[in-house]
């Protein structure tokens, strides 16, 4: 029997779905879901996105979020097996160093402007100047619960190549994200010889990210139970965020150690939350004007206005 068939879930993941309750169900529901191959409606979605998420681990070990860009039709699928991605990030983005062939990636694929989205996770086959070939590992899709609607609204010129790096959050970098109503974060777990890369979307109500100098609270409100970010976080307790502002392009970089927190009155203190976990900063990068597009907000998800 194929592993794929007989549990798609690490030890990371099990733990917390052991801890949540639904351990018995996940190992029934997550042969039916994970699948090791893009299905053709996954693969009829991903040429419509000129923007793609991307999860990679440099050598030193920190997992880095990112977005790139591209006309739609960028991202396609050549086989059920592959996804091409015919851009990368640019020269100064942290994320750049983890992509090599070989090397294990995250990636999502989300439309802001109708709320889907799709995860992969997979190995880089071939990489150019051009852009790079994921070999899948694991796919599965996504409930669009907490995608606040964010249109495309127009490109710039020509995107910023500024670079600044920090080790702490500043004025203007806690003001993103305390303003901020989605981030998308990168962890990864090695398990023998594998490491599996996730990145994925966090969204709720405005504010919902609390900033406490360097540390950054982030409730975990009732999802698809795979817990996938969580799961590698309780296995390898660091993470890599990306916050975007919308209507600049800025791109806010972070990287840091976490802690999870199952219970308790830091839990209480979230409308909503099922759980917290924190980030104590460690790596802050930020480039202005990184991006070509620019989003337009049109509205708030339901479950995100039902969130403090």
């Amino acid at each position: 029997m194929n592993p794929i068939e007989q549990s798609p879930w690490h030890a990371g993941e099990r733990q917390m779905q052991h801890s949540a309750g639904v351990a018995e169900r996940m190992a029934m529901v997550g042969p039916k879901v994970i699948r090791d191959h893009l299905p053709e409606q996954h693969r009829d979605f991903y040429p419509l996105l000129p923007y793609l998420v991307l999860g990679a681990v440099d050598t030193q070990g920190l997992p880095w979020a990112t977005l790139v860009e591209g006309a739609p039709g960028f991202v396609h699928s050549p086989d059920p097996q592959r996804l091409q991605i015919d851009s990368l990030p640019s020269a100064g983005d942290p994320a750049r160093a983890g992509l090599h062939q070989g090397a294990s990636v995250g990636v999502l694929g989300i439309d802001l402007n109708t709320r889907r989205r799709n995860r992969m996770n997979g190995r880089i086959g071939a990489l150019d100047h051009e852009g790079l070939s994921i070999e899948v590992v694991h796919t599965f899709g996504n409930c669009p619960k907490y995608i606040q609607l964010r249109p495309v609204e127009g490109v710039a010129r020509k995107p910023g190549s500024a670079v600044e790096r920090y080790d702490h959050l500043d004025a203007a970098a806690q003001h993103l994200i305390r303003n901020a109503d989605t981030f998308f974060v990168a962890s990864y777990v090695d398990t023998g010889s594998e490491r599996a890369v996730d990145v994925s979307h966090r969204g709720g109500n405005t504010g919902f990210v609390r900033v406490d100098g360097n540390v950054l609270t982030i409730p975990d409100y009732a999802g698809n139970l795979f817990f996938n970010t969580l799961g590698n976080l309780a296995a390898n307790p660091v993470a890599g965020l990306l916050f975007i502002d919308f209507d600049t392009g800025d791109v806010l970089q972070l990287v840091g150690r976490t802690t999870l927190i199952l219970d308790g009155p830091q839990v209480a203190l979230f409308e909503g939350a099922q759980r917290v976990w924190t980030v104590t900063v460690e790596h802050r990068v930020r480039r202005p004007a990184a991006l070509a597009l620019r989003w337009r907000f049109a509205e708030f998800s339901p479950f995100s206005l039902a969130m403090v």
